[in-house]
């Protein structure tokens, strides 16, 4: 078989690219790194280098035992949220071709939180009755299994009622949506004080589960989609221009679509079973991404996670340290975050569209 040879300048561009590539990805490891070790090091209990030498010399200080058991595993569980939550975002955005779009509007979230209010509320007796070890597991639990649940139902009900259509798979996410906000609303009306103050803990989002064992299965979720991210990154470009083009130029539609919603509900459901709902991140990180890196999808889909990262890092170290020593919940910082830039967003497009016109 022979190879396909590159035109001589086209050749000269595509390495240009990939040497202009490797300094800006290391530029922005060294940075999420840095960001990382300043998370670290903050919060109610300072800590300085001799932890960090502590820790590195295997020497059981107290500052030591904090760093490796505490504030690494939650930095860490927030870098692979964060990652997941930007990666999902650009996905969805991508996949609907809406830069409003993230995966609540497949009701994905909304599965989880359904699950969730269940077995907080009605199902809370049969909980009980498990063992201690499963009984910390039942919230995530279910929470995963809700939105995988409702992934499944999404997926049945647009091949059922509007097969190979976008618009179909938006609708019934809607539809889906707004089934599973009205269980969680008759779950909240039942449900006793002890059970509400839970149910809403949850749903205003904490890292306070963390845990290597999480980090390790989330992480690894988020790694395979940044390695199939330059695969879809091509389809998402061509579906940009309209599913009719990018079938033409031999993207399978419905295939992608498949897989895509499948990807969206692995790394939501896996990010909000252990942490609740954390919103905005999934919308800001791919806004920032296009704008440093234009609208390519190869090139938004990696900037984006590294900006959800870096975003998720940053909100749960101001949780951690604002009202010390009580915690503030993190999906209140990021929404609080979000809607002021959304606003900017929606002020730029204004401006955008008043200048074309």
């Amino acid at each position: 078989m022979s190879a396909a040879v590159l035109p001589p300048s086209r050749g000269r561009s595509l390495l240009r690219r990939k040497r202009h590539a490797l300094p800006h990805s290391l530029a922005a490891g060294l940075a999420l790194m840095l960001i990382v070790a300043l998370a670290a090091t903050t919060g109610a209990f300072p800590l300085g280098v001799a932890d960090w030498q502590a820790l590195l010399q295997d020497a059981p200080t107290q500052g030591a035992m904090v760093l490796a058991q505490l504030r690494l595993p939650r930095v860490a569980f927030a870098v692979v949220v964060g990652a997941a939550l930007g990666l999902s975002g650009a996905l969805a955005q991508g996949l609907f071709r809406n830069p409003l779009a993230d995966p609540s509007l497949l009701g994905i979230p909304s599965g989880a939180i359904c699950a969730v209010a269940l077995v907080t509320t009605v199902l809370s007796a049969a909980a009980a009755g498990l063992p201690a070890a499963w009984r910390q597991l039942a919230v995530p639990l279910a929470a995963l299994a809700g939105a995988w649940g409702m992934c499944g139902l999404l997926q049945g009900l647009a091949r059922l009622r509007a097969p190979g259509a976008m618009g179909g798979l938006l609708l019934a996410g809607l539809a889906l949506n707004a089934l599973a906000m009205a269980i969680v609303g008759l779950c909240t009306y039942v449900a006793t004080d002890e059970q509400l103050r839970n149910l809403t803990f949850w749903q205003l989002g904490s890292l306070a589960l963390a845990g290597w064992p999480v980090v390790i299965v989330l992480g690894m979720a988020v790694v395979v989609t940044l390695l199939m991210s330059r695969r879809w990154g091509q389809a998402l470009n061509a579906l940009a221009l309209g599913e009719a083009v990018a079938a033409q130029v031999g993207v399978p539609v419905q295939s992608l679509r498949r897989r895509l919603v499948l990807v969206l509900a692995l790394l939501s459901g896996l990010a909000v079973a252990w942490c609740g709902l954390i919103g905005f991140v999934g919308l800001l990180a791919p806004h920032a991404a296009r704008g440093i890196v234009g609208a390519d999808a190869r090139r938004v889909l990696p900037l984006a996670a590294w900006f959800g990262a870096v975003l998720l890092v940053l909100a749960d170290t101001a949780a951690r340290t604002l009202v010390v020593p009580a915690e503030l919940p993190v999906g209140i910082l990021t929404a609080l975050l979000g809607a002021p830039v959304l606003f900017l967003l929606l002020q730029r497009a204004q401006r955008e569209m008043g200048a074309g016109g």
